[in-house]
């Protein structure tokens, strides 16, 4: 984590103490929340402009401040891309750059994403980042891993910071204090395995995952295989219906396999209480780079399988198994759980995610610092 951080440039001296406003895509989002100190100084976030028709759950999107007008005409001293550019051309990112550079606006990108988790073909996502990538006055990433590629790909030298947490650090340590209870009251040792069924997207393929899971957990004393899915994927009429899936799903929890939970979408609430109660979370997916649910586990003390695609094992300490859009490996499933059943990696305390936020925090704000003064 530290040498990570330590690749953001030093604070340049500015002649003024004055304020850094930075117009943040999204500005809401609890990663760009996150980013900032725990006592809300430093660099201002402009906060998200609301579009005509904004859904109540996600009042940024589509983001406003990614219309070249809107560039043109507010104030602000960096612009700071993180998510929401997937529904706009490459033309619209072009028009976003020129008006950027017209205004001498600097531009910092964070590459959360080097596939689209959303997209089975990769092709849109790839022709937006070669026009964000190479115009960006500043780069950044999540992990080694990613810069690596972003090197390989655009000759471009990713600054590295990690991802701060993601559950509030009140509800972290509530989270802790309630897991001790309850290993120190049972009597039998439940170990419980959940899997995620929220509303499909094209990464993830949790299909043939959960007939291996039944099979390693069965000899496993006290192990549950937990399947959480929303009802738009599982529920006939649904707008994302998946009927092998449920009729799978439904199959083996007949059997008394699965745990298997249907419910809408969950608040964040919910989530923290949910991923909370699981001993470990399998994350299904095929291809994708970074991961929001992994830290969010990390958080609560839940331990992660992840998928050897992307750059999860460069994100975190998970344990890996072989999964990409080639191929399964169901032994490495299989042992991965296992591992976790006889000890599972050690959560993030509280104390060491309030440090890595402070620093986190400050990366950011030597690295806004050296695109203001690039001369300095």
């Amino acid at each position: 984590m530290s040498d990570a951080i330590a690749a953001a440039p030093p604070a340049p001296r500015r002649s003024s103490d004055r304020e850094v406003v930075v117009a943040s895509v999204p500005a809401s989002h609890v990663y760009v929340r996150h980013l900032a100190p725990e006592d809300g100084s430093g660099p201002r976030r402009l906060p998200d402009p609301v579009p005509e028709g904004a859904a109540d759950t996600q009042r940024w999107w589509p983001p406003v401040m990614l219309d070249a007008s809107w560039v043109e005409s507010h104030d602000f001293d960096v612009f700071h891309l993180h998510f929401g550019f997937d529904a706009r051309s490459v033309e619209d990112l072009e028009e976003l750059v020129a008006a950027l550079r017209r205004r001498g606006k600097p531009f910092v990108f964070t590459v959360h994403d080097l596939r689209n988790p959303h997209h089975a073909d990769r092709t849109a996502h790839d022709q937006q980042l070669d026009v964000l990538v190479p115009a960006a006055d500043a780069v950044i990433t999540l992990t080694r891993g990613a810069a690596d590629e972003i090197r390989s790909r655009w000759g471009r030298e990713a600054f590295v910071v990690p991802h701060p947490h993601v559950v509030p650090l009140d509800v972290m340590r509530r989270a802790a204090a309630m897991r001790d209870v309850r290993r120190r009251g049972l009597r039998e040792r439940e170990f419980r395995v959940g899997v995620h069924v929220k509303s499909l997207r094209a990464g993830m393929h949790p299909h043939p995952l959960v007939p291996v899971l039944v099979d390693a957990l069965r000899d496993l004393p006290g192990a549950v295989l937990q399947v959480n899915g929303h009802r738009d994927v599982l529920t006939p009429g649904g707008p994302r219906y998946d009927a092998e899936l449920a009729g799978m799903l439904l199959e083996h929890s007949a059997r008394g396999e699965v745990d298997l939970r249907i419910h809408d979408f969950l608040d964040d609430d919910g989530l923290w209480d949910y991923l909370a109660s699981l001993d470990v979370s399998v994350l299904p997916y095929r291809f994708g780079t970074h991961s929001g649910w992994l830290e969010a586990c990390r958080d609560l003390g839940t331990a992660v399988v992840a998928p050897s695609c992307g750059y999860f094992a460069d994100q975190a300490p998970v344990l890996t198994y072989g999964h990409d859009e080639r191929h399964l490996d169901v032994e490495s499933l299989a042992d991965a759980v296992r591992t976790a059943y006889a000890a599972a990696p050690r959560p993030a305390s509280v104390e060491m995610r309030r440090r890595q936020r402070a620093q986190v925090a400050a990366a950011h704000a030597r690295i806004y610092e050296s695109v203001l003064d690039p001369e300095r």
